[in-house]
């Protein structure tokens, strides 16, 4: 990799000691002060040579168009991209098409192709493609666009969010109205009540971490070229607002390698020194690194023509950082605290400042990009720049575990997990800052780290110090409000956009994602993503608290009379007779284990009475265990339990993963839970069992704007808007108050724990990784 980014030096300087810059860069990772987004740490010096991970291709309004971008789209999955798009020139679903006389299918059909392609073609035959869909608010189909991913299987290659403006926001605070528009036609086609669709988006925000929101005026307000067209869409985990045809390189700074001893003595303790900044370290790595990522532009092997000549017209790449949450617990600093919040401004203020000086500087040796004059740049006394909006705040889910430091900007996911390994035993893995401190402290035990391990946090445990619980907080031992004014602060100081996910405890409400999206826009966030815990179904709970909540609210769908506590009834189930004749279906579900056929019979009301499988050979271990599920799911059935119950039961089990038509197959006897979903009946009532099928599971498994330059002012709200939604920030609540349920997510591959963010699941172990 040093030596592919090394050898553009020669490009621009013939006397260049291409050698010095191959130990130069070498030396910037090998040490992990910096690394470089996955695909150019993968495929540099290699015949494949695709560096970039971020892409945004256009979808325009034609079948031979959007055809061309779906062969687009595999290329660069190919190759090891992820892909934006916006579907907002799509005309409506029912619109005529002139050319043929037929009838528009609108673009949800058509995102759905995408994700058909998406699956079929893994990225670089290591991980499966990552999209991002857009809509703009104004389109016709915007409400069965907010609502595709209900039934947590439709597009599960697709991050959605939804393009909000400042006039719709505005709406929603008045109760007015809003337009909407036909995109080919440009004629209203009818009006919405902005509240009632802000509301209607964050229930379902709420129920399944989508759509998110990006506000497409804030972002249009410091789009650095403007001359070439406004920005649609953003790249799958939203950090990365580009042109059609636009990608950006990503790189990282760990900042756990800028910290030196300070003279402080740490939270007051006199234990241990406090950490402080090291800035003129600091100041080293980023201008070495920005000059890596310009390198990396001319490095590249572009997957089509279109995106080669767009990436050098604006240069852009994107300098972040990773290890946030582990620099703040060294240096004794709550994430959620407005220490934390100034030290952030503070950290990305100087690395942005940075950064613009480093592009300055390879403009005055090597030019300006090329699409710099009439660019926001082009300022009087300016000096030029050598890449559009340099800096930006990516999700880092591989490279932060080769640098073996917390993502992102993102607080710790737990302190302690268990690793299952291959032949079953139990290893503690602790975070190792925690893990010194616990020493240091004097109140380490392998009791202890177990018992983390098992709660995910530090809240309330007796053996561990108030003053540590504190500092060692989890995300979600954070109350959403401060999870949103980290996001804002990094934002203010960053020219690109912010990845990160709003984590919400499983009983927040919808009030609560209401405030996190209000708050987000009010701060000058560019865009904002949330998750509840145990919104996803694949999600496996641990907590006692949320399984407690889901028993509590789970119906019996065979109740009986209510009786005192003091005279208990039993009460036995006696299976129904089998008719003579029963009508059914047979669906084939490809699983780990091969081909299932799963035939489920239905009574006369149309519900599931018996299910029937068929695995292999008769005779083999796999084919004789499936039968014996199917015999209990078919006793249970029959002998009045509801589906959703046996579907809770069965859902989420897992052996050998493997995908079936853009459906994770978990195991058999998850296909026959899949195929229960897909069959139940009455239409009007699989709503309600998918709710209470997600209740049993759990109850099974128990528990901002600134730019940085003088002429750019960050997006003005009127001083009125949504004052609702700020008037607890002076006293938001801390994690001592905030109360923990650190959700427990397993790999399929090695059964660690997982962590959820920005629409995808990532194994810190082994690096698998859904979205």
């Amino acid at each position: 990799v040093a030596r592919t980014m090394a050898a553009v030096e020669a490009d621009y300087d013939r006397r260049a000691d291409v050698d010095d810059w191959v130990r130069r860069f070498y030396r910037l990772m090998a040490n992990l002060e910096f690394v470089p987004n996955s695909p150019t740490l993968m495929n540099a010096g290699r015949e494949l040579g695709q560096l970039s991970a971020c892409f945004v291709l256009p979808v325009a309004d034609s079948i031979n168009e959007i055809f061309e971008s779906v062969k687009h789209t595999a290329q660069i999955h190919k190759s090891g991209g992820g892909t934006g798009f916006a579907f907002s020139r799509l005309r409506p679903e029912g619109d005529v098409v002139g050319s043929t006389g037929g009838v528009a299918s609108g673009p949800v059909s058509f995102i759905k192709i995408f994700d058909a392609a998406t699956e079929q073609v893994k990225q670089g035959g290591t991980r499966r493609g990552a999209n991002m869909g857009i809509l703009h608010v104004q389109h016709p189909d915007i409400l069965k666009f907010i609502h595709v991913k209900d039934d947590n299987v439709t597009l599960q290659n697709f991050n959605i969010s939804l393009a909000i403006t400042d006039d719709f926001m505005r709406a929603v605070e008045q109760g007015g109205d809003f337009d909407l528009i036909n995109p080919h036609s440009q004629e209203v086609t009818g009006t919405l009540n902005a509240r009632e669709v802000f509301d209607d988006i964050t229930r379902s925000a709420w129920k399944t971490g989508d759509p998110g929101m990006i506000f497409i005026d804030v972002i249009n307000r410091q789009n650095p070229t403007p001359a070439l067209g406004d920005i649609e869409s953003t790249n799958p985990c939203g950090e990365q607002p580009l042109l059609p045809y636009e990608s950006c390189n990503l790189g990282s700074i760990n900042l756990n390698k800028v910290l030196k001893v300070g003279t402080g003595t740490g939270n007051g303790t006199g234990r241990a020194p406090r950490w402080e900044i090291d800035w003129a370290a600091l100041g080293d790595i980023v201008e070495l690194s920005a000059r890596f990522l310009d390198n990396v532009i001319d490095a590249n092997n572009y997957p089509i023509p279109q995106i080669d000549e767009m990436s050098k017209m604006t240069r852009r790449i994107g300098l972040g950082v990773m290890g946030w949450a582990d620099i703040l617990t060294r240096m004794e600093i709550p994430f959620d605290s407005d220490e934390a919040l100034e030290l952030a401004e503070q950290v990305m203020g100087f690395i942005q400042e940075r950064t613009w000086k480093a592009s300055q500087d390879l403009a005055e040796e090597r030019g300006p990009f090329p699409a710099f004059y009439g660019s926001i740049y082009d300022v009087p006394g300016a000096r030029p720049m050598r890449n559009s909006a340099p800096t930006t705040i990516a999700p880092t889910g591989t490279i932060s575990i080769i640098a073996d430091a917390s993502s992102g900007i993102e607080p710790l996911f737990a302190l302690s997990y268990v690793r299952n390994v291959m032949d079953r035993t139990r290893l503690v893995e602790v975070n190792h800052w925690f893990e010194q401190a616990a020493r240091d402290g004097g109140f380490y035990s392998e009791e202890l780290m177990q018992q983390l391990a098992d709660v995910g946090s530090a809240q309330g445990v007796e053996d561990v110090p108030e003053h540590m619980q504190r500092v060692f907080v989890t995300s979600h031992d954070i109350a959403p409000q401060w999870h949103v004014r980290m996001q804002a602060a990094f934002q203010k100081y960053t020219d690109n956009a912010v990845s990160k996910t709003i984590n919400l405890p499983h009983d927040a409400t919808v009030q609560d994602v209401v405030d996190a999206y209000l708050l987000a826009y009010r701060l000058g966030c560019k865009g904002i993503t949330i998750y509840r815990d145990g919104s996803k179904e694949e999600q496996v709970l641990s907590t006692g608290k949320t399984a407690r909540a889901s028993r509590e609210s789970a119906a019996d769908g065979n109740a009986v009379a209510e009786h005192s506590v003091e005279e208990p009834v039993e009460v036995r189930r006696v299976p129904r007779a089998r008719p003579g004749k029963l009508h059914g279906v047979t669906e084939r579900v490809r699983t780990g284990h091969g081909n299932v056929y799963i035939t489920i019979t239905k009574d006369e009301a149309g519900k599931p009475f018996e299910v029937f499988t068929n695995l292999g050979k008769a005779g083999t271990d796999d084919a004789a265990y499936l039968e014996a599920v199917s015999r209990l799911a078919s006793l249970a059935l029959r002998s009045g339990i509801d589906v959703s119950e046996v579907i809770g039961q069965l859902r989420g089990i897992t052996c050998h993963p493997t995908w079936d038509d853009g459906v994770q197959v978990l195991s058999a006897p998850d296909a026959l839970a899949l195929a229960l979903i897909r069959n139940s009946d009455p239409v009007e009532e699989r709503e309600e069992q998918r709710r209470r099928a997600m209740q049993a599971f759990g109850d099974k498994v128990g528990s901002t704007m600134e730019i940085g330059a003088a002429s750019m002012e960050p997006h003005s709200v009127q001083p009125g808007l949504f004052p609702e939604a700020l008037r607890a920030i002076p006293t938001l609540p801390t994690a001592n108050g905030a109360g923990s349920a650190a959700s427990r997510l397993q790999c399929p591959d090695c059964s660690t724990t997982l962590v959820y963010a920005e629409g995808c699941l990532l194994c810190t172990a082994c690096g698998y990784s859904k979205c």
